[in-house]
């Protein structure tokens, strides 16, 4: 407790380098989301699962009648709206920055980045959503996938491996892995990490789609998820 006290001292005699009363709140609040309620949980549970069926339009609808004062919501609206096209998904993400969702406000904004053509602004959401989240594979996929399209495929590698490791039941990384191998025109390789993360021919076959796709347009695409 005596800790707590001498820290908070030094930061309001600081002022906290710059932080408004609500910036401090913020610091001692932590990160920490609100949670909804029964009936609330039991329609975001809905709504994912309208979602997961391709029903984006259904999904939206259950999430219209809760609280927008809620991350969870706010993020689920989001990702329902960038899948569906619409401009209304990145002002929700960005409302996340800064919140016990951060990481996925970030990495929403990456991926309308990269959806749009702009893998230096994509780059830099993604590289923020990484210090967020460090263990989210999604991110580390999708920023794999943004190094590869800018041409540091070193670095993109290093993130697939990453993202791999961190959860393997996942094949994404996996089939972007050995299409950068292909992309490489290191079939040798390709053929050992086929062998080694067992692809099936399905999987490899989508991973010479995407090596095609590189080659020919020199971009990648997120997954859509």
């Amino acid at each position: 407790m005596r800790s707590i006290l001498i820290a908070l001292g030094l930061l309001l005699l600081s002022g906290c380098a710059g932080h408004s009363p609500q910036g401090l709140a913020q610091v001692f609040a932590g990160n920490t989301c609100g949670k909804p309620d029964a009936d609330q949980q039991l329609a975001l549970n809905l709504a994912d699962e309208m979602l997961n069926d391709g029903r984006p339009h259904a999904s939206l609808a259950h999430l219209q009648q809760l609280p927008d004062e809620l991350d969870q919501v706010r993020l689920r609206k989001a990702k329902v709206l960038r899948l569906l096209g619409r401009s209304e998904a990145e002002p929700l993400y960005r409302s996340l920055l800064g919140g016990c969702l951060a990481s996925e406000g970030e990495h929403g904004l990456g991926q309308l980045a990269s959806a749009r053509g702009d893998d230096a602004q994509a780059l830099r959401n993604l590289q923020r959503a990484v210090r967020l989240a460090p263990t989210d594979e999604k991110v580390r996929n999708d920023l794999g996938v943004v190094l590869m399209n800018l041409g540091d495929h070193e670095q993109a590698r290093f993130e697939f491996l990453t993202a791999i490791e961190l959860k393997d039941d996942n094949p994404l990384p996996a089939v972007n892995l050995v299409a950068l191998s292909l992309l490489q025109d290191n079939w040798q390789q390709a053929a050992d990490l086929v062998a080694r993360l067992r692809l099936k021919p399905a999987q490899f076959a989508e991973a010479q789609a995407r090596a095609r796709q590189l080659k020919s347009t020199g971009r990648g695409v997120l997954p859509v998820s």
